[in-house]
């Protein structure tokens, strides 16, 4: 059968004529104009920005062993060759350039937390020691310090300002492949929801991708807006959802660690729960957007300013509050002896009430009145950082030299998390008024180990 040979287009040659034009040198590139008006660029945006972003490697040492060595036979047959060994992990992130006098660095907690080595690489290839001068991880947001010259920094915007489809610009290091600027907007402001810690999230579309951690996301003047912190992700690569700390709250952070190495927080000292539609026709709110307060701590800021069980908070500071979620995030965000205006609806009438954040006042007891061997100890909560670390129990302080705790070997800082076959989660929780028989055995745990004691 003959082949029949296509003909041509005329549309198609003039295509392949326009593109040889195009190739040719007088076409090599975009005209600076168009109709008289130059074309849009980021690239003198960056040219700012981009000296600012730096590049994070950390070694964290850690000591192994291979579980095989816990087995008596094999430490019998092959001796001490079980002894832990330690290996050296390696991390990459990004940072920001935010006071270039004092050599301060923002970056997130999850970049350098826990390394032994920090190494600060600028754009133009300079590395620098990096100095640990504190990290939140509540928060994910770390300061660090570098000794330099001729650093430039970035300028900081109202985070607070940005609206959902704003422009935006993720500016890291992804994957260690080298400063990499991506564009985007916007998509959500106040994310939450995330994991633990207390969180505040610009949503973005611009790529983030790993590495990008601790980098920056501007607006398109150049302004640090947000930390890039982290991406949500089925397959471990950018898929259009990346998250970063505004800078409202990652300044907030870093000014608390400049000045007391930690961040201190407060509270209001009130329990919520999130208002459901049963709750609210049952309190006669027509609204079901808030948090209903459960209880009032005696004492507490919540309580000085008039607040009772039974309010639904609609808003913090005019922030609105759409659940309990919301009320944790703005006692964990806020500096202690901040003022804040609570919006409140209590029988169908809307209020509001001003209280100040003040630091949660621990519950403590006499270790007597648990038991007579516990005298000359103190039992009180643990702070709101330990319990973050995922420990519960009661922390004993002021144990007295001579005491039958202090014979047993107690000491100031373990925590008790059993007596006996009980439980102990909290001061609250601690057996009082009955006797104990027998010897007091106490669980505790010291320097992430538990023990046993015998009183």
């Amino acid at each position: 059968m003959p082949v029949s040979t296509p003909r041509r287009s005329p549309i198609l040659s003039l295509g392949a004529a326009l593109a040889m034009a195009l190739a040719s040198p007088a076409f090599a590139s975009l005209p600076p104009a168009v109709n008289g008006e130059p074309l849009p660029s980021l690239a003198p945006m960056l040219a700012k920005v981009t000296p600012a972003v730096v590049n994070i490697s950390t070694k964290t040492r850690v000591r192994a062993r291979d579980p095989y060595f816990d087995d008596p036979l094999f430490r019998q047959l092959f001796g001490n060759q079980g002894v832990p060994r330690e290996r050296v992990e390696q991390s990459l992130g990004s940072g920001v350039v935010i006071d270039a006098a004092k050599g301060y660095v923002l970056t997130n907690n999850h970049v350098v937390g826990g390394a032994d080595d920090i190494t600060v690489t600028l754009q133009d290839g300079r590395d620098f020691k990096g100095k640990l001068i504190g990290s939140d991880p509540d928060t994910d947001v770390a300061l660090l310090q570098i000794t330099a010259d001729k650093l430039q920094a970035l300028p900081i915007a109202d985070s607070s300002q940005l609206r959902v489809g704003d422009f935006v610009v993720a500016v890291g290091d992804p994957f260690g492949l080298g400063q990499t600027a991506t564009s985007g907007m916007v998509s959500a402001l106040g994310r939450s929801g995330l994991g633990k810690g207390f969180q505040n999230f610009i949503q973005t579309d611009a790529s983030i991708n790993p590495g990008n951690s601790g980098g920056a996301l501007v607006n398109l003047r150049g302004e640090l807006v947000g930390i890039n912190s982290m991406i949500f992700t089925p397959s471990g690569g950018n898929v259009g959802i990346g998250f970063a700390i505004p800078t409202d709250l990652a300044t907030g952070v870093m000014k608390q660690l400049l000045a007391y190495g930690k961040v201190r927080r407060g509270n209001l000292g009130v329990e919520v729960q999130d208002l459901t539609p049963r709750i609210a026709a049952a309190l006669g709110v027509k609204d079901t957007t808030g948090a209903v307060v459960t209880q009032v701590n005696a004492g507490s800021p919540a309580d000085g300013a008039g607040l009772q069980s039974g309010d639904v908070l609609t808003a913090i500071d005019g922030k609105p509050v759409r659940s309990s979620q919301d009320v944790r995030n703005a006692e964990g965000l806020l500096p202690l002896g901040a003022k804040v205006t609570l919006s409140v609806k209590r029988e169908g009438a809307s209020r509001d009430i001003e209280a100040t954040i003040t630091a949660p006042r621990l519950a403590t007891l006499d270790g007597g009145k648990v038991d007579r061997r516990l005298s000359g100890v103190t039992l009180s909560d643990l702070t709101a950082e330990q319990k973050a670390g995922g420990l519960f129990g009661v922390a004993l302080t002021g144990v007295k030299p001579g005491s039958a705790a202090d014979r047993a070997g107690l000491k100031d800082g373990d925590i008790v998390v059993g007596i006996g076959q009980r439980k102990i989660v909290s001061v609250k929780g601690l057996p009082l008024g009955v006797p104990i028989p027998g010897q007091l055995m106490l669980t505790l745990v010291r320097d992430n180990a538990i023990y046993y004691a015998v009183l």
